[in-house]
């Protein structure tokens, strides 16, 4: 007998079975590690070194590479708008189309905040427009890795979102309390993440936690609910990390609009005695910000700071004092034939361009303290004394110059005179080691002796002036010393190589052979 024939409910009941099966099966979520990814992007293509610019063109051409991979173009003629949605989303590539997009415009909007001079009008309604447009976009990738990603893509996806739109609110001086919110939203996410995963999410985690804070904390003081003061907004200022930059940003137009109202009460430069009076706003500004980025350079936490931010602190100074320079001569051209104003602008001119040769001798020692604590070319040294050495003929040059000198002016004339002497003691000493390790040892031999020499007399001068730099006088001696023993060295090296020459050439002579083939003789008994 054949098979009986099933009942038309039952295969129905069978067939819904089958359907509802399919229906329930789980579908595949979509994975990313966003902050890891956003930082290795980051550090590899120019936010390493604060350069807005590339990272924008990387995240254009990663853009264009998306979407030829996807098949996603917009069009070859007329531009057709392809819009993201949840359906559009079979591959996580296009997750990462709406990341780099919300990426590039937040880039193009820091870009656009790090211009030499403020942003005009113009150009910060296009910079929020900017941070608007990357808010959006993250917004959306929020949207869709809510429905498309794991629970660990949408947390930090959501992060992500918060931290865009506490910058936007951040950047527009308003909505204190909302930025506040979304920022602590972004930290709390992060603070969570950073319990679970490998060592290097946990570290990237804390590392974000910690640029939040700066902004959590201003955002708090500027709705009364934190009493900070501007000298910790400073010390929050020297953290570094790109979600800070735009703190940064906002803390910098904060002090210069501090400067400016400080910058009022200063009506005098002085310098080596001299007072001259300053009527320019802008130049009073310029060299008020350079003052005070010297007191972190001369101040009680100088020792703290690392060489690297003290050669950033000096780019600061120099900048700071041409600025200066370029408003007292642009005076000078408007000053026309008024004699006392022209005199008073060119001591000022003077007195800037004397300060700022200072600093570029202070600043080449400090090269010079880094290139002697590591393994650096003797050659590479003597360049470097040969700029201290140019520095020092220029500041000796302008001081000297001028009528009606005061004493103030004659004795750091003499002391720039004494210390060339001691930097081409230094010099001479390098260029004796440089013929050294070439094998000159008769020119190592004169070259050690003559900054044993030189050495002696910056001793006997730094005595004559009776100076109060015991560290120059220390390493004068210790300079002395080590001419000392290294000519004894060179030497004894000489005679040693010279008494070894003979034996050495007859070992030379003795494997030649007048048909090109190596003879064995025997040697000299």
């Amino acid at each position: 007998m054949g098979k009986e024939a099933q009942p038309p409910t039952a295969a129905m009941e069978i067939d819904a079975e089958t359907k509802w099966t399919a229906a329930d099966q789980p579908v595949a979520k979509f994975s990313i590690n966003v902050l890891q990814l956003l930082k290795s992007a980051q550090m590899q293509h120019g936010l390493r070194h604060g350069d807005y610019t590339r990272y924008r063109r990387y995240c254009t051409a990663r853009l264009r590479r998306l979407y030829k991979s996807l098949k996603f173009t917009h069009g070859r003629g007329k531009y057709n708008k392809r819009a993201i949605t949840e359906a559009t989303v079979t591959d996580v590539r296009f997750l990462h189309l709406v990341l780099y997009t919300a990426e590039r415009a937040w880039s193009h909007a820091m870009e656009k905040r790090q211009l030499p001079d403020e942003p005009s009008a113009r150009q910060r309604i296009y910079l929020i427009g900017r941070l608007r447009k990357a808010v959006k976009w993250a917004t959306l990738f929020s949207q869709l890795c809510s429905i498309k990603g794991d629970s660990r893509t949408s947390l930090e996806a959501e992060a992500y979102s918060s931290y865009m739109k506490g910058s936007l609110l951040f950047e527009q001086d308003k909505n204190w309390d909302t930025a506040l919110v979304n920022f602590k939203s972004a930290r709390a996410v992060y603070e969570e993440l950073g319990k679970y995963g490998d060592l290097e999410n946990q570290v990237l985690c804390r590392e974000r936690v910690e640029e939040l804070e700066p902004s959590i904390r201003y955002c708090m003081h500027k709705i009364g609910q934190s009493n900070l003061r501007t000298s910790d907004l400073l010390q929050i200022g020297e953290m570094e990390g790109p979600a800070l930059d735009l703190f940064k940003a906002k803390l910098e137009a904060v002090m210069a609009e501090a400067r400016t109202q400080q910058a009022a009460s200063m009506t005098e430069f002085h310098w080596l005695g001299h007072r001259f009076p300053i009527s320019n706003a802008k130049t009073r500004v310029s060299i008020l910000k350079a003052q005070e980025l010297e007191k972190d350079l001369h101040g009680a936490t100088a020792d703290t700071l690392s060489a690297e931010k003290k050669l950033a602190v000096f780019d600061k100074i120099f900048s700071a004092y041409h600025e200066a320079r370029s408003c007292i001569r642009s005076d000078l051209v408007t000053a026309g034939n008024t004699e006392n104003v022209k005199d008073e602008l060119n001591g000022l001119d003077k007195a800037v361009s004397a300060v700022l040769g200072q600093r570029t001798m202070e600043r080449n020692r400090l090269l010079i303290a880094v290139a002697k604590s590591k393994t650096t070319k003797p050659e590479e040294l003597v360049r470097l004394y040969d700029l201290l050495l140019q520095n020092t003929s220029d500041l000796s040059d302008l001081v000297s110059s001028g009528r009606d000198q005061k004493p103030e002016e004659v004795a750091l004339a003499e002391d720039c005179e004494v210390k060339s002497l001691a930097f081409r003691a230094e010099r001479c000493f390098y260029l004796a080691k440089s013929y050294s390790l070439t094998g000159k040892r008769v020119e190592a031999y004169a070259l050690y002796c003559r900054a044993r020499t030189l050495a002696e007399s910056a001793l006997q001068k730094f005595q004559a002036l009776g100076t109060t730099d015991p560290t120059a006088v220390k390493e004068l001696k210790t300079l002395h010393e080590k001419c000392r023993s290294q000519s004894c060295i060179e030497h004894a090296t000489g005679i040693m190589e010279e008494e070894k020459a003979p034996e050495q050439l007859w070992n030379k002579i003795s494997n030649i052979s007048l048909n090109g083939e190596k003879k064995v003789l025997l040697t000299q008994s």
